[in-house]
């Protein structure tokens, strides 16, 4: 099978890595939502060798995530799982941390409310979620970028769009999540940090 590789992940691993460095200092256990090639997960499997990374993905896209982690032969590389948002439950274990890149603006509105249910369901108090891709702010672009990047978006699925950062931190509160940093990052992209807070009902 031919291998695919995903150009932007080059681009962005060492920026990302450099945020993740701050909050993956505890061993721990990390689920990645939409694992992509798994090229993230043996850059950052290699840089944290102290965080168990279980990769995630549609069931189409495993063939391409298995030849990668065979080759990189990294014991605490693990998956991939089946995820489908909304219709599927995260793996059963107790994750610390979540990961996912250029996802939000994938998936639909919808979606993205079942994944904040979900980390709010799974993740317990002091677990971190990170998400990275670009997004807007006060319902503006933050370059002219980004503005052609959502139109090309939503030309291939009207439900994918940039998503309002406000909304998106909305959506994780009424869950149950907080947000702790927005981190600036190369090409109009951001790095939101969460942290799972504790419910007066848990």
């Amino acid at each position: 099978m031919q291998k695919i590789s995903a150009p932007s992940v080059e681009r962005n691993r060492k920026p990302i890595r450099d945020v993740l460095e701050k909050y993956l200092q505890r061993s721990g256990k990390l689920l990645e939502i939409s694992s992509g090639t798994g090229e993230h997960a043996i850059y950052f499997g290699n840089e944290f060798k102290q965080i168990q990374w279980v990769t995630s993905e549609l069931r189409e896209n495993h063939p391409i995530i298995k030849s990668y982690l065979k080759e990189a032969k990294l014991s605490n590389i693990h998956g991939p799982e089946k995820l489908k948002i909304g219709e599927d439950d995260f793996p059963k274990s107790k994750f610390d941390y979540v990961f996912t890149a250029n996802s939000i603006h994938i998936m639909s509105w919808k979606e993205n409310k079942s994944l904040f249910k979900l980390l709010g369901k799974r993740l317990r108090e002091g677990a971190l979620v990170f998400i990275y891709g670009p997004f807007n702010y006060k319902g503006e672009f933050t370059s002219d970028s980004n503005e052609k990047f959502n139109e090309w978006l939503k030309n291939k699925d009207p439900k994918s769009a940039i998503r309002n950062m406000e909304d998106v931190v909305l959506g994780m509160n009424k869950n149950g999540l907080k947000l702790l940093n927005d981190h600036e990052m190369p090409a109009n992209n951001r790095l939101l940090v969460f942290e799972r807070m504790k419910f007066l009902s848990d």
